[in-house]
């Protein structure tokens, strides 16, 4: 198929620390080509879930803004959405259709009355339906199979996997992403989502506990012999983390979050005894000296806990030995120092962290995008294709390319609003100037200013690795 003909999917990512919004189309080979991105610090949510709706949708408009940015000529107008939190929940279900005439070969047809028939399935009050998962068929009495279409039978069973959340939860987010000046064209599970974007064929037939470490959640999926056996979602998560840190170094939140992502790792023992972290001190107090191996003992209890969870809802589908594939460990909290080993050794399960890599063009620009915290976005906008492929997707061709005839325009890598900090320096985004003279000279007076600062972090991890030879000393932040 031509590449100008498949439609520009959106993956809509609303999470407690960051809301990303990422906009791609398959190429000719059948890869992935992202043709925006834009990223922007959650505000009201908490634990996954809607509190505030307004800052909400602010969040989302911020993250569309820079999606804007990285590529002008992108218009969007529907969206993937993924959902967590701890209101979602899951059960095992079995419905059964019986067909009219047993010579007529199964459809899809067959297929999506059966289907259907599952939202009739009771839950409890306050709940709603967000998807139905068939695991396997039955055609009368043959053996279990994953796709009957083209067979021949007169009853069609099926095993289903039916995950539900809080109405209201649900409500609050289709609220935020119209408000926002989108349509949610469906809502998807997020660990089924980042599932999607991170295995294979082999990884669903070995079996695989997958493991997305959000900031407000842990969400798992378990997959074995190509079926969705368990999800669930564990209530701790990244934001945890930073509270722990918090109130038991007695710091802000914000310094909290910086030691976690610079300083922070899952195994004590790997940390260096006589490294300390500096934290300037509140309005002309002492500065705090902080023991890098005490926060690393402030992490691992969190995350042995986390893991803890992991294992326990892998041993209540009976999966602790069956799953040869390991877990696959993804999102934002994946990237934590010794996070694989401190895993393995909770879960005695081998362990890895899943890369949104192999569904990927290989261009510069998306090898950057392959990074765990990715990995729900690039998820859904492969579920979009899913969609497409299979002529469910009423919407396709509403997301475009204005004015370019429907050609794939590699967006723009932007900086994000963060700054680099070095002794009293900020390297910040500036206002472009308006003439192209002017424009050339302050591009490179800023990337002249971006490669100093560069330069100096690099000879202070210079100076501070080999201080570490001779006595001990302190760590900045």
């Amino acid at each position: 198929m031509n590449r100008k003909e498949q439609p520009i999917i959106v993956g809509l990512d609303i999470g407690t620390t960051k809301i990303v919004a990422m906009a791609g189309r398959k190429n000719e080979f059948g890869k992935l080509e992202i043709l925006g991105l834009g990223k922007a610090e959650s505000a009201g949510v908490k634990h996954g879930v809607v509190q505030n709706i307004e800052q909400c949708i602010r969040a989302i408009e911020q993250a569309l803004e820079k999606c804007h940015v990285s590529n002008p000529d992108l218009e969007i107008k529907d969206v993937y959405v993924g959902i967590a939190g701890q209101h979602i929940k899951s059960l095992q279900t079995r419905g059964d259709i019986v067909r009219n005439n047993a010579d007529d070969i199964i459809t899809q047809m067959d297929l999506d009355r059966l289907i259907k028939d599952q939202y009739k399935t009771v839950i409890p009050a306050g709940d709603k339906i967000v998807d139905i998962i068939p695991q396997e068929y039955l055609v009368d009495n043959t053996a279990p199979v994953t796709d009957p279409r083209g067979m021949n039978g007169v009853k069609i069973g099926a095993n289903f996997h039916i995950i539900t959340g809080d109405k209201n939860a649900i409500k609050n987010i289709h609220r935020c992403v119209e408000k926002s000046g989108l349509k949610t064209i469906d809502l998807i599970l997020q660990p089924l989502a980042s599932a999607v974007a991170i295995i294979n064929e082999q990884d669903l037939e070995a079996g695989v506990a997958i493991v997305d470490i959000g900031g407000g959640t842990t969400d798992m999926a378990i997959f074995h012999d190509g079926i969705l056996k368990h999800t669930a979602v564990i209530p701790y998560a990244g934001t945890n983390i930073t509270e722990d840190i918090r109130q038991g170094l007695g710091v802000l939140r914000s310094q909290a979050e910086q030691m976690k992502v610079k300083f922070g790792m899952a195994l004590p023992q790997e940390a260096n005894a006589n490294a300390y972290i500096t934290v300037p001190g509140l309005r002309g107090m002492e500065p705090k000296h902080i023991s890098v191996k005490n926060l690393a003992h402030i992490i691992h209890a969190r995350m042995e806990e986390i893991f803890d969870y992991v294992l326990y809802n892998i041993k209540l589908v009976n999966m602790e030995k069956k799953l040869h594939g390991g877990i696959i460990l993804t999102g934002g909290g994946s990237r934590l120092k010794h996070i694989v080993q401190l895993c393995e050794f909770v879960s005695g399960i081998n362990t890895r962290i899943g890369y949104p890599n192999e569904h990927l063009a290989g261009s510069a620009g998306d090898e950057a995008l392959a990074n765990p915290m990715y990995a729900t976005c690039i998820g859904l906008i492969l579920r979009g294709y899913v969609d497409y492929e299979n002529n469910k997707l009423r919407s396709a061709g509403s997301n475009s390319i204005q004015n370019h005839d429907g050609e794939v325009k590699p967006m723009v890598m932007e900086d994000d609003d963060v700054y680099i900090k070095i002794e009293g320096e900020e390297v910040r985004n500036e206002v472009n100037p308006t003439s192209s003279e002017d424009e050339k000279k302050w591009k490179k007076e800023r990337q002249t200013k971006i490669n100093d600062s560069i330069k100096k972090v690099f000879d202070q991890i210079k100076n501070q690795f080999m201080s570490l030879f001779e006595e001990p000393g302190d760590t900045k932040m």
